[in-house]
């Protein structure tokens, strides 16, 4: 089942952290910090910053009521950036991925626009889901708004019938 949050209070900030759970153990490990201190800061940044962007959402696949997969929606360029999808562990290769942004693309605020995604180029479970979903490679970097590159991300494009 999808939930749509478009602002923190809709969301269960503990059943997200357990999707993000390994991402958040490396980037603790990588900063030198606690896990706390990662999952202090990421949910201070979506307060303050991503809901506070008109358009931005956060979506999420739920199964038996457990958060199993999710991605944030935020607007970009001519349309929106797909970003962070994730599947905990414990629930990967079932396809959850792929219902969940299949069911975010079916969404009305998004018929009609441009989605991008930027992948990892190491990452081929979520090349291969976007694939399935109909997007394509279009560039060897992440370009962001603020002109930032990342050279170690692919840019994809949703390539809509």
């Amino acid at each position: 089942m999808l939930l749509i949050a478009d602002q923190i209070s809709k969301l269960s900030f503990s059943g997200l952290m357990q999707v993000y759970a390994e991402s958040n153990a490396l980037n603790a490990g990588e900063q030198e910090c606690s896990l706390l201190d990662i999952e202090q800061g990421f949910y201070d940044y979506l307060r303050s910053s991503f809901f506070a962007q008109e358009n931005s959402f956060y979506a999420v696949w739920l199964e038996a009521g457990e958060y199993v997969s999710a991605l944030r929606m935020e607007p970009f360029k001519d349309g929106f950036l797909l970003c962070t999808l994730e599947t905990a562990p414990q629930h990967r290769r079932k396809g959850y991925a792929e219902k969940l942004i299949k069911a975010v693309l079916a969404l009305e605020k998004l018929a009609g626009k441009t989605v991008y995604s930027h992948i990892h180029k190491k990452n081929r479970a979520s090349q291969a889901v976007h694939a399935a979903c109909g997007f394509v490679k279009i560039m060897d970097r992440a370009l962001y708004l603020d002109g930032s590159a990342n050279s170690y991300c692919d840019t994809w494009k949703l390539e809509r019938e």
